[in-house]
């Protein structure tokens, strides 16, 4: 009996999915004859049923799109905002699988997306998830399709601020996306030619950041670039989170640890303004005219890159191989150039970050960029 399968995409979009999408179906369809079924806008797609039917004129021509032709959303099945309230639509998901006869669904998503699959499959759905992510932070695989992509759009950006850096002398600092992890920022940082690297593994000094900037000017290169991940925080504010951690973690009372988690939020809210306020007190400190570029969404955005393409196209079919040979529970990470299942169980809510031993630490430290730290 031939198989039926659904397939959605969840949390932000990035270069490839469609490239995933395309992968998953006409795998799907031409080599083993499934039905495929895709669900607009993520898990809220599954549990209002939702739905795209995918066939061969759906999947032509969206191999070099970016975004995802099924759309996507953040929302969560167990926490689900309907109205006013937040509901668990857990049972509507259910009933939605159920009611299209689906073998298995596939999640195309990053963290947040493992563990929502993980959930489901407690729930009883046979589930698959392909890793995506620009942050390239979800544990268990080597690289996340939509990686290689912004990093290209990040260093891009890179090499053409040093236009104007040099031009005006001035201090350049580029915000990448990455709220844990510093992998764009580290990656593009090196490729673009950065001289100084600030991210989140890695809580830096200011003062550090900028006997680097001055010692430059004191060689005569009057212009830097200074490229920092958004989640960067400083050694002091390093210690500061460590402590409210560490108290709601210790406190004795529901009301304790509600105050360490109101602190807690109270400095997420606030630090979203950090890398303005480290723009101006590099100014401040080396004398320098400091300019601050946030490339936001534009990371997302555009054309796939080649890698990225074969990466989504690999896992894609992939990932079609284990659901016909019924793998579920898994999430089909890159290893090498091959492709193997990871149980979610071991892979939801964990992240990959830098460690201080990568290859790519060594080689910024070598070059002479400057961490922050040292």
């Amino acid at each position: 009996m031939k198989k039926s399968i659904g397939i959605l995409t969840s949390g932000g979009d990035c270069p490839g999915l469609n490239a995933a999408i395309r992968g998953v179906g006409k795998s799907a369809i031409d080599r083993y004859g499934m039905t495929v079924i895709g669900f607009r806008d993520g898990f809220r797609g599954l549990t209002q049923d939702r739905i795209l039917r995918i066939s061969a004129d759906q999947l032509a021509g969206i191999l070099t799109d970016g975004g995802t032709i099924l759309g996507t959303s953040r929302d969560k099945p167990h926490k689900m905002p309907i109205g006013d309230r937040t509901e668990d639509m857990t049972q509507a998901a259910v009933d939605t699988y159920e009611k299209h006869a689906l073998d298995s669904i596939i999640c195309l998503g990053g963290g947040g997306t493992q563990k929502n699959a993980l959930r489901l499959a407690d729930a009883g759905l046979n589930v698959i998830t392909l890793p995506k992510t620009i942050d390239n932070d979800i544990a268990g695989t080597d690289v996340s399709f939509g990686f290689d992509t912004a990093l290209q759009i990040v260093t891009e950006a890179v090499d053409r601020l040093h236009s104007t850096a040099t031009s005006h002398h001035r201090v350049i600092v580029v915000e990448t996306m990455g709220h844990r992890a510093g992998w764009l920022a580290l990656g593009a940082g090196i490729a673009g030619g950065a001289d100084a690297i600030l991210i989140p593994e890695i809580p830096y000094s200011i003062e550090k950041v900028a006997e680097a900037v001055r010692a430059r000017a004191r060689r005569g290169r009057r212009f830097s670039i200074v490229v920092v991940a958004e989640g960067v925080v400083s050694i002091d504010q390093a210690d500061m989170i460590e402590k409210l951690v560490e108290q709601k973690k210790d406190a004795d009372s529901k009301k304790q640890r509600k105050e360490a988690s109101v602190k807690l939020a109270e400095y997420h809210e606030n630090h979203v303004g950090n890398t303005l306020k480290l723009t101006k007190e590099l100014e401040e400190r080396t004398g320098i005219e400091s300019r601050l570029t946030i490339l936001g969404h534009l990371q997302r955005g555009g054309t796939p890159s080649a890698a990225d393409r074969l990466l989504a196209t690999r896992l894609g079919t992939r990932c079609v191989d284990l659901l016909q040979q019924g793998n579920y529970s898994v999430m089909v990470a890159a290893r090498g150039d091959g492709a193997e299942p990871v149980p979610l169980s071991e892979i939801a809510g964990q992240k990959k970050l830098v460690q201080m031993d990568h290859p790519w630490i060594q080689a910024a430290r070598r070059t002479g960029v400057s961490l922050g730290d040292e």
